[in-house]
């Protein structure tokens, strides 16, 4: 089910005038005497003016607010940020800060190990971040050599009655670092407004049940640490995708023999297949436009279950689709994001908000959506949540289990 908004999509382009189905369908004054003149005149300190500075930033997105199941306002997006110094000249991070431009007021902080486990090398994913392994701690300090980009992943948590910034600045502050010593820096970098477009409220992508949230916000998973350049720009692409599993009585995703296409409560078997090309990546999908410039997407669906054509107009509630395992995936789930673009490549990752939902626990340890079909059982290894029990007009967090 989704968003009562009015516009749709399969294959390439979106279905047009549609509403979202489920899979089924965030002063100083200074004295100064001129030369042949007696008195001081006083006036305003000049604003700063342009100066070398060793980073160069770029923020990738407009910062969009959303509320989530912990009942906090977050933000989440990325700085890019450069060494412009020659490549014998590294450069210390101590602390990322970012701050409301008008009142000065500090948003929220990055700093030691913090920051090293929120930042690292373009081109250079973090360790993790590949959807096996869990990412160990970061490096300390955290050195951007000459002549290279970083990326620094913000997740910011407001605290409860805190008011979103209309305009957000950043303060970065370290060291240079060459052979003959270092050489403290502070400087502003990168004012930018926060998005004030309200995240679509939707109804559920899937049929009621319970549902394993996987790879959502806010931390270290492929969806919010997906940086991919495409056609000549880099894009965050899934930041706030959810991969969705079924989930059954006793907890489990698959019974049975893992390799079996009948043991999945999805749909068809994990296998690892070659990465596809880009246009293939989401597999058999459909795409619905809900508003001027939103789309929802509804990725690796089985092939040959659409039960939809582009240009159909479709109310909540409809069956778009079979959750299968087309494109780029490994494991049987339903890819759902909302995008701001009719295809993945390139767009950007607004969040979201479903309307009502329970939460049922969480899993942990973390299991990653490649490793479920090589569990010894199919059980997840679901506890209790802090955030147990209904929630209204929330974004769920990565590894919570939800009740439709």
């Amino acid at each position: 089910m989704a968003e009562r908004h009015p516009h749709h999509s399969t294959g390439r382009r979106p279905l047009r005038r549609g509403l979202a189905a489920a899979v089924l369908a965030a002063g100083m004054l200074t004295a100064s005497t001129a030369p042949g003149y007696g008195a001081a005149a006083t006036t305003p300190t000049p604003t700063p003016g342009p100066r070398f500075t060793p980073l160069t930033a770029a923020v990738m997105t407009e910062p969009a607010p959303f509320r989530a199941t912990d009942g906090r306002t977050h933000l989440s997006y990325e700085l890019l940020t450069t060494n412009a110094l020659p490549s014998s000249a590294r450069v210390r991070l101590d602390r990322v800060e970012v701050q409301d431009a008008r009142t000065h007021r500090v948003v929220g902080s990055l700093s030691g190990q913090e920051l090293a486990d929120a930042a690292n090398p373009v081109g250079d994913p973090l360790p993790g971040a590949d959807g096996y392994t869990p990412a160990p701690p970061g490096r300390t300090p955290t050195v951007i050599p000459g002549s290279q980009q970083w990326v620094v992943w913000l997740d910011l948590t407001l605290d409860h009655g805190q008011r979103v910034p209309k305009v957000l600045e950043h303060h970065l502050s370290g060291a240079v670092l060459t052979t003959s010593g270092s050489s403290p820096f502070e400087e502003t970098v990168r004012i930018t407004p926060t998005d004030r477009t309200a995240p679509l409220d939707l109804d559920p992508p899937v049929r009621p049940g319970t549902w394993y949230s996987s790879e959502s916000c806010c931390g270290n998973t492929h969806h919010r640490r997906g940086l991919a350049p495409i056609d000549g720009g880099f894009y965050v692409p899934q930041r706030f995708a959810i991969d969705w599993y079924k989930v059954g009585e006793r907890g489990q995703t698959w019974e049975g023999d893992p390799a079996r296409l009948t043991s999945y409560l999805d749909n068809t078997p994990p296998v690892t297949p070659p990465v596809p090309p880009i246009e293939q990546t989401v597999g058999n999908h459909v795409t619905v436009e809900v508003a001027p410039g939103r789309y929802l997407l509804y990725a690796h669906l089985e092939p040959g279950s659409l039960r939809v054509r582009e240009g159909d107009h479709v109310e909540p509630g409809r069956i778009l689709g079979r959750i299968g395992n087309s494109g780029n995936s490994t494991t049987p789930h339903l890819h759902f994001q909302v995008m701001t673009t009719p295809e993945f490549f390139p767009t950007d990752s607004p969040p979201f908000t479903f309307r009502e939902f329970r939460v049922a626990g969480q899993v942990e340890p973390r299991i990653w959506d490649d490793n479920l079909g090589l569990q010894p059982t199919g059980v997840l290894p679901v506890i209790p949540s802090p955030y147990d029990g209904p929630h209204r007009a929330r974004y769920p967090l990565d590894r919570e289990v939800l009740e439709f």
